[in-house]
């Protein structure tokens, strides 16, 4: 139901320098795919050698992921957040996966003939920060990634919850009323709670390393974070649930947070948007 942006742009995100002639796969292909259960969700992605394969991301997490910006600031119509499709790419000898996103959006212009542009807006968000008591975290082993490992991550969500897995020991679930964390980075944090709230979450905690987190929710707090998340998602849910989520408060998480020592601060900021101009609901033939 959520992933983190959406799941691959954490990973894929970064800083590059590419050279004048547009990176592409060697070879790549595109399928829709498979149905999940109503109201739910589930999407992963594995980089491994020279092969990329991404399952059941909507076309809007592939556009996130192509410029480098979260899902939430990527403008386009609704069925992008809807209609979902497995991608498996093979990268060029010389190549590196830090490329990854360029060929990406190289695909997506080819495929979808996608046709977008950037813009900087000025939204609220939300800095999440250290209350003036201090931070109650409780310090996590640090991960020591060598930079050939194979990089996985992979979500799910339903009714009965959200599991994340961040790769090398990172997850984060929603379930049984509790927000749960294991080896997380705050800026992983902040990043993966946008996908739970109204707004996007910038870390202003200026904590470094990796933490554990447990986060007790009131049944309302759970329940309104759960609907956020499948909307922020793209899962199309029933009329009584929006009303739930419109009657309910607009950041629930908030109270709970605070619980670890850390809150979220409204404040204004200049984001990246992506505009998506035009693109096909369904791509030219592999």
């Amino acid at each position: 139901m959520t992933l983190s942006r959406t799941v691959g742009c954490v990973l894929l995100a970064g800083t590059a320098v590419f050279a004048q002639a547009a990176a592409r796969f060697e070879v790549a292909s595109i399928r829709s795919s498979a149905p999940t259960p109503e109201a739910s969700a589930a999407a992963g992605v594995r980089i491994t050698g020279s092969q990329v394969r991404i399952v059941s991301l909507s076309l809007r997490d592939y556009v996130s992921m192509a410029y480098r910006v979260p899902p939430s600031q990527v403008s386009g119509p609704e069925w992008m957040a809807v209609t979902r499709f497995d991608i498996t790419g093979n990268l060029p000898d010389g190549s590196t996966r830090e490329q990854v996103p360029e060929m990406m959006r190289s695909l997506l212009e080819d495929r979808f003939q996608l046709k977008a542009h950037r813009e900087q807006r000025e939204f609220p968000i939300y800095a999440l920060v250290v209350d003036k008591g201090g931070q109650k975290l409780k310090p996590a082993e640090d991960v020591q990634v060598p930079a050939s490992a194979v990089i996985e991550v992979a979500g799910a969500g339903s009714a009965a919850g959200i599991n994340m897995d961040l790769g090398n020991g990172t997850s984060l679930s929603l379930a049984n009323n509790k927000l749960e964390a294991k080896k997380i980075t705050m800026a992983q944090l902040a990043d993966t709670l946008t996908r739970f709230t109204d707004r996007h979450v910038q870390d202003a905690t200026g904590l470094a390393g990796r933490y554990d987190l447990v986060v007790d929710l009131t049944a309302d707090e759970y329940q309104a974070t759960l609907i956020r998340s499948a909307v922020n998602a793209g899962v199309v849910l029933p009329p009584q649930a929006m009303r739930l989520l419109d009657a309910g408060p607009a950041n629930p998480l908030g109270p709970a947070l605070q619980k670890t020592g850390l809150g979220f601060e409204s404040r204004r900021g200049p984001l990246d948007v992506v505009i998506v101009d035009s693109a096909l609901k369904a791509p030219t033939d592999n």
